[in-house]
């Protein structure tokens, strides 16, 4: 079997392309959900469906994004040239595209309000430092990807697909629930700013894809993943937007459960240690 595949391989060199076609599908994913994302400035539109279809063409990016990984292992067709092209269409996707966005979202649904212009400002740099930290975090994976002979099964920091379902998952939520968002709208780049801060944080997060192909393996997920997919069908976007952002928050809450636990060891330690210093 092997060796069929091996000759298949040999003799159809056209499959060596198809992890950089899907990566190449990613980012054009990306554009397109920044297109899409500009006509809410068009007459005549309705917008929060202008920004749900921008949010689904995002997701479908992940697909792309999960797809050609696995496409490279299965052809054998993993490079360096296919790690810095995955890296920048993430950055287009997952980077610019939600930030842009957020922007446009926020700054349309306020404009009925006469936006200010420190608002506007405002607007724009907490949206600026999520691009930011998804660029660091693209760049610290790529220098990690390089130098590490393996990958591990948890991240430093928040992924970039993870920071850009949490923003979808709202604006899908919105949407499903027709929430009038102009009250609540500048909260969204807020929102951005925290994703973005959290990509370059030091938390460990848990890879999700890799997670998924263990399922088979771990009675307890196997569980859990079932919790979540009935949570999707009965509450559909609202329970997605749950354990999306369950899933990004949990990270700086565990963060801070081993801190306390830590520094609780250590007192403990201390205290031990201070009476038997005194008695010497």
């Amino acid at each position: 079997m092997k060796q069929r595949f091996r000759n298949l391989l040999k003799t159809n060199r056209w499959l060596k392309y198809v992890p950089n076609s899907l990566t190449l599908c990613n980012s054009l994913c990306g554009f397109l959900a920044i297109l899409i994302t500009l006509r809410a400035y068009e007459r005549g539109v309705d917008r929060l469906d202008v920004f749900f279809w921008s949010a689904v063409i995002i997701c479908c990016a992940m697909i792309f994004d999960s797809l050609d990984g696995l496409a490279a292992r299965i052809f054998n067709a993993a490079s360096m040239h296919g790690l810095q092209m995955d890296s920048l269409a993430d950055m287009v996707t997952f980077g610019v595209a939600p930030a842009t966005l957020v922007a446009v979202m926020t700054h349309s649904l306020r404009t009925p309000n006469h936006i200010g212009r420190t608002e506007e400002i405002i607007i724009y740099l907490l949206c600026s430092v999520y691009v930011g930290g998804a660029a660091l975090r693209l760049a610290t994976y790529n220098v990690h990807a390089m130098l590490e002979k393996k990958s591990s099964d948890k991240f430093s920091g928040l992924p970039s697909p993870g920071a850009a379902i949490g923003i979808c998952a709202v604006v899908a939520y919105a949407w499903s629930c027709d929430i009038d968002l102009t009250k609540y709208a500048f909260l969204l780049p807020a929102y951005a700013a925290i994703l973005g801060l959290l990509m370059v944080s030091p938390i460990p997060y848990t890879h999700a894809a890799k997670w998924l192909l263990s399922v088979r393996r771990n009675r307890k997920r196997e569980l859990l993943l079932a919790a979540m997919l009935l949570v999707v069908v009965f509450f559909r976007f609202g329970g997605l937007a749950v354990i999306v952002t369950l899933y990004i928050f949990a990270g700086p809450i565990l963060a801070l459960f081993r801190f306390f636990r830590r520094r609780a060891t250590e007192k403990g330690q201390t205290a031990d240690a201070d009476p038997a210093g005194k008695a010497g």
